[in-house]
């Protein structure tokens, strides 16, 4: 393989990775549950600290610090941990809000929170760095990459993920302005569960 990083090569890394992230999972589940109860800027935030974490152990693989992610394997149940123990909490707030009127949104949120959300549950996924060691050099040769073709396979990694994650968060937010007293308690209370559902499914994973 020629050093760098193809034209050819990225476009089949967007897509690998547009699909990978549509796949349902935790970070699907916590970015539709924050943009259904609180709106779409609260899933966007999700959605953009998913991305983060993901970022960040692509650098990570690229620059061949994988193995010392792997030797802090305790560190990174501690964060996982933290990162379930976090989504029950929201959970179980969202589920004690008072009822909504119709349009309205729980206060009980802040965006920097959506994001520590996305972030965490992203980061306490000990097998992503591991992921992405082994998918990288499916499409280019790792120890050829140049710092643009860092920064490159960053944006296509920006926009395959973020693009398909704030899609969830769209269709979420639409979802959740549904008009109506009881229609916005049973989103809620569905945000809430879902929330606490995949906090508890992190935790008994780890």
């Amino acid at each position: 393989m020629e050093p760098g990083i193809t034209l050819p090569s990225l476009t089949a890394l967007f897509g690998a990775m547009a699909v990978l992230a549509a796949v349902p999972g935790v970070s699907v589940l916590t970015i539709t549950a924050r943009a259904a109860a609180f709106g779409f800027r609260h899933g966007a935030a999700a959605a953009l600290g998913v991305v983060a974490g993901d970022l960040l152990f692509i650098m990570l693989a690229l620059s061949g610090l994988a193995l010392l992610v792997e030797a802090l394997g305790d560190l990174f149940y501690v964060v996982e941990y933290l990162a379930a123990a976090y989504l029950v909490g929201l959970g179980l707030l969202l589920l004690h809000s008072r009822a909504r009127p119709p349009g309205a949104r729980p206060a009980s949120a802040s965006l920097p929170g959506s994001f520590l959300a996305g972030l965490l549950v992203t980061l306490g996924d000990q097998k992503a760095i591991l992921f992405y060691l082994g998918f990288l050099p499916t499409f280019v040769d790792v120890a050829t990459v140049t710092l643009a073709d860092s920064w490159r396979i960053g944006l296509v990694a920006i926009l395959a993920v973020g693009g398909v994650k704030l899609a969830y968060a769209w269709v979420a937010a639409r979802a959740g302005s549904l008009p109506g007293v009881g229609a916005g308690r049973v989103l809620d209370v569905l945000a809430a569960g879902i929330l606490v559902a995949a906090g508890l499914t992190m935790a008994l994973s780890v």
